[in-house]
C-alpha cells in the first residue's frame, strides 16, 4: 500500500484534499451520459446545470459525512492518519457544516428540477449517509456503496423525465454491479486494516481470490446490462464500439488485478477512463444517428 500523502499547505488545498476533488469526476461521466440518454440529446441548460449541481452536492455531502463518522477509525489506520479530522487541521463541526450545506444544495437543486426529484432527495441522502455505518455491522458494505452509486441513473432519469423507464432500471442494476466491483477492488487494498480494526467487508469475508472472482463476475453482469441498456435506447454503432472498448479494458484489468492491489490510484484512474469511454459512446451515438452496423 502506498504511503499517505503529505498534509496540504493552504486552506484551499486542505479543502480539496478533504473532499478528494481529484476523485470528483469518477461517476460524473456516467451521470452526464445518462442525462444525454434521458434527454435523447442535449438537455436544457437549466436541467444540465441542476443535475450537475445535484450530483456534486450529493457526492460532497456523503464524503464529508463519511469523513466525520470515520474520524476515530481513520486515527487507527496508517493510511488515513494524516487526514484533516485526525490531525485537527479541520474540526468535526466543519465537516458537519459541509455536510449540511451540500445536502441543502442537493435538495434545492432537486426542488427546481421537478416535484418527484424533490420528494425523493431525502431518501437519496439517507442512503448516502447510511453507507458510512454499514462497514460496522455487515460484510456487504461494497454492495451498499454500489447501490449508492446506482442512484445516479435513477436520479438523472427522474430529473429529466419524472419517471423511471425500463432502460433506467437496467442502468440502475448495471451501475450497482459496476460500483460493487469498483468498491470491492478498493476494499481489497484495505483488507489487512479491516482485519486489524474489526471492520466488515466482502474481501474479509471471501478472501482475496474469491473477491477477485467476484469483481470479474460483477463486471460481466455490468457489461451485459450496459448492452441491454444500449438496445433499449436503440443506440447505434458508436455506442457498441465504446462498449467493446470497455469490455477489452475490463478484461485486461481483471486479469492484472491480483498484481495491482498495492497500487492505490490504479482502480480510480481506470474507473474514470471507463466512465469516459461510456460517455463518449453515448455522445457519439446521439450525435451520429445515421451510423449503423
Amino acid at each position: 500500500m502506498n504511503a499517505p500523502a503529505a498534509p496540504p499547505t493552504g486552506w484551499a488545498q486542505e479543502l480539496g484534499r478533504f473532499l478528494e476533488i481529484q476523485n470528483l469526476g469518477l461517476n460524473l461521466p456516467f451521470g452526464l451520459a445518462f442525462l444525454l440518454a434521458a434527454s435523447q440529446g442535449l438537455p436544457r441548460w437549466q436541467t444540465l446545470a441542476l443535475v450537475v449541481i445535484a450530483l456534486i452536492a450529493a457526492r460532497n455531502a456523503g464524503h464529508s459525512f463519511n469523513r466525520w463518522s470515520d474520524r476515530f477509525l481513520d486515527a487507527r489506520n496508517p493510511r488515513t492518519q494524516q487526514r484533516a479530522l485526525v490531525t485537527g487541521r479541520m474540526t468535526p463541526a466543519m465537516a458537519l457544516t459541509l455536510t449540511v450545506l451540500s445536502s441543502a444544495l442537493l435538495i434545492a437543486a432537486a426542488y427546481f428540477l421537478n416535484p418527484l426529484s424533490f420528494e425523493l432527495s431525502p431518501v437519496a441522502l439517507a442512503l448516502i449517509f447510511g453507507y458510512s455505518y454499514t462497514k460496522r455491522f455487515t460484510s456487504f458494505t461494497t454492495v451498499f456503496l454500489g447501490l449508492v452509486e446506482a442512484l445516479v441513473p435513477a436520479g438523472v432519469f427522474i430529473a429529466v423525465t419524472g419517471t423511471l423507464p425500463l432502460a433506467a432500471v437496467v442502468a440502475v442494476f448495471a451501475i450497482l454491479a459496476w460500483g460493487t466491483a469498483f468498491e470491492t477492488i478498493h476494499s481489497l487494498g484495505d483488507l489487512a486494516t479491516d482485519e486489524t480494526l474489526g471492520l466488515y467487508s466482502l474481501p474479509r469475508r471471501l478472501g482475496r481470490e474469491r473477491s477477485v472472482l467476484l469483481v470479474a463476475g460483477c463486471h460481466a453482469v455490468a457489461l451485459g446490462l450496459f448492452a441491454l441498456f444500449g438496445l433499449l435506447e436503440h443506440f447505434n454503432l458508436p455506442y457498441w464500439i465504446a462498449w467493446g472498448a470497455m469490455a477489452v479494458v475490463v478484461v485486461a484489468s481483471d486479469l492484472s488485478l491480483p498484481r495491482e492491489l498495492d497500487h492505490v490510484r490504479a482502480p480510480f484512474q481506470r474507473h474514470f477512463v471507463l466512465a469516459m469511454i461510456f460517455l463518449v459512446g453515448v455522445v457519439a451515438a446521439l450525435a451520429l444517428p445515421g451510423l449503423r452496423f
